[in-house]
């Protein structure tokens, strides 16, 4: 539950403590004291935006603390855990505004995004603002109500991504279908030119070797007539070299230099002899074949004139071969993906059907639960003429919605006999706003969040009904903590906890303070409320007799 709310220079709170307790706590005062102000505090550490203008006048900046006691919240013990920011036993947020419009935002002295302040906050405290009548009008609000009645927020999200899912798998079936033709034309591109290059069965080295093999026919004459001279000079340089070995007498020449210069020519002779068998081999396979170049030309024109044809370079038509290959292995399979696309589509269809399905069954069953307990609500408040009735239309066509399978509208009659009608054509304002609070109060008595607040939400209400409003209140502040901001003394009389909000000051150094009331204190503010600044023994006397009388 919220324990304690602490505020420094925001808007006219100079600096202000509050500590709460359980039950129903209610917080008064003159219009314009600024009742709300403790509310919007709260509200912005819990990841409302934040807004330089709030900050106190002459002020640099504005800080504000929430504690919550969570000892009792497992979920919210569970979130702390699994984001690292746990602490014993309480849960502290804080909010920190600059006049330059930095904020800064943290939980139990970390900084934190506002995106977690938030969600973390729905597991805390449930706020129904004073204008929750207008947003009751609004038909994404009014589903919303109803699937967090049930229970059903998560199914619903689950919904919402299943028809999305199909939805996209759907887009991208219908796209592969149109392309169809365009993917055939494709595809008989493809089959002719990976023919060819099937049909011209390069190998991967053989461009080179044709290459090469190509120059030699060329040069056949010149290379023959090259090798030849080149033995002839192998032999009479072998024959001079020996020669030479033979002139250095071995019995007059023993010195060190003489034999290794026979050492020399002896390797040169053995050398000479080698490249001279080297060259005779060579010219042995190198011939005068103009058959053989023609040939050669022909295959290597054949390689050229294909890949002009691809607007590549030869040596990349292998490369280029396989690409068109594994392509056209993908389009001869587009048959195949039509089929797993339109099973997967069809899975996606049940997986849906599944999930709209239960969440439609949780929501009719909601539906005529809370239709009761509101009826019920609705006599309290002196309406029992009402009709209130949940419509759950069904959606036209087959298609996955994104909002699952009915259409969710909340009707009134306000006169017997007559149909229901959306509550926004039907209700005045007055009706509207009791309306609304037999729907929050209804539905917040489903509610698993330990602190609810309640901001002005009884306007337009007064006399016995007032009285039946703070009854409610009340009522629920037995099974949580309830904070009630509250212009109504029937209201103000039934809270446990009574909280006062004055301001003082003059000029732009006005101040709005916050006291807890005693007994006494009390019975002057609820005499006040009920008669203005000028109290007579008369409405003392009221004021002490609805103390006295609640619950």
């Amino acid at each position: 539950m919220l324990s304690q709310i602490t505020i420094s220079q925001f808007t006219v709170v100079e600096y202000l403590e509050v500590d709460f307790r359980d039950g129903l706590t209610v917080v008064t005062g003159e219009t314009g004291a600024g009742k709300s102000i403790m509310l919007d505090a709260l509200g912005l550490c819990l990841g409302d935006r934040a807004d330089p203008s709030a900050i106190r006048p002459g002020e640099d900046r504005a800080d504000i603390s929430a504690r919550f006691e969570i000892d009792s919240m497992p979920a919210a013990q569970k979130w702390l855990e699994a984001h690292d920011l746990a602490a014993d036993g309480d849960c502290l947020f804080r909010r920190v505004i600059t006049r330059e419009g930095r904020s800064r935002a943290y939980i139990n002295g970390r900084p934190s995004t506002l995106q977690d302040c938030a969600a973390l906050g729905e597991l805390l405290v449930d706020i129904h603002g004073q204008h929750a009548h207008q947003s009751l009008l609004r038909r994404p609000h009014q589903r919303m109500l109803l699937d967090s009645y049930a229970g059903q927020l998560s199914t619903a999200q689950k919904v919402s991504s299943s028809a999305s899912e199909w939805l996209r798998l759907r887009d991208e079936l219908d796209a592969v279908r149109s392309n169809q033709q365009e993917q055939a034309d494709r595809e008989q591109l493809l089959r002719y030119q990976v023919g060819e290059l099937d049909e011209l069965a390069l190998g991967d080295t053989e461009l080179q070797s044709l290459e090469d093999e190509q120059r030699v026919l060329e040069n056949a004459d010149a290379i023959q007539r090259q090798a030849a001279g080149a033995i002839e000079l192998c032999d009479s340089n072998e024959s001079g070299v020996r020669a030479a070995l033979a002139a250095l007498d071995q019995d007059l020449h023993q010195g060190k230099t003489i034999t290794n210069v026979r050492e020399m020519l002896d390797s040169a002779a053995i050398q000479l002899a080698e490249a001279r068998s080297e060259l005779q081999q060579y010219l042995a396979g190198t011939e005068n074949n103009p058959q053989r170049l023609a040939e050669v030309e022909a295959r290597l024109e054949a390689i050229y004139a294909l890949a002009r044809k691809h607007r590549i370079m030869p040596e990349q038509l292998s490369a280029h071969h396989q690409a068109l290959s594994e392509e056209l292995a993908t389009l001869d399979s587009s048959d195949e993906r039509i089929e797993a696309m339109e099973a997967a589509l069809a899975q996606q269809f049940d997986a849906y059907k599944n999930l709209a399905g239960t969440l439609s069954g949780a929501r009719k069953k909601a539906a005529t639960k809370l239709e009761k307990e509101v009826s019920k609500l609705l006599k309290k408040l002196s309406m029992s003429n009402c009709q209130f009735k949940i419509a759950l239309g069904k959606r036209e066509g087959h298609d996955p919605h994104l909002l699952g399978e009915e259409d969710i509208e909340l009707l009134i009659s306000t006169n017997p006999g007559a149909a229901p009608q959306p509550l926004g054509r039907i209700a005045s304002g007055g009706e509207l706003s009791r309306i609304s609070l037999a729907i929050q109060v209804a539905t917040a008595g489903n509610t698993t969040v330990p602190s609810m607040v309640f901001d002005e939400v009884d306007v337009g209400i007064g006399g016995a009904v007032a009285e039946v409003v703070g009854r409610l209140l009340a009522d629920m502040g037995r099974n949580a903590q309830v904070l009630c901001v509250t212009h109504l003394p029937q209201v103000a009389a039934q809270g446990q906890q009574h909280l006062q909000v004055e301001k003082s000051g003059k000029g732009k150094r006005l101040a709005s303070t916050l006291h807890e009331l005693d007994e006494n204190e009390r019975v002057n503010e609820i005499a006040r409320m009920l008669g203005g600044l000028k109290m007579t023994e008369n409405t003392l006397a009221h004021a002490r007799e609805m103390l006295e009388s609640r619950d």
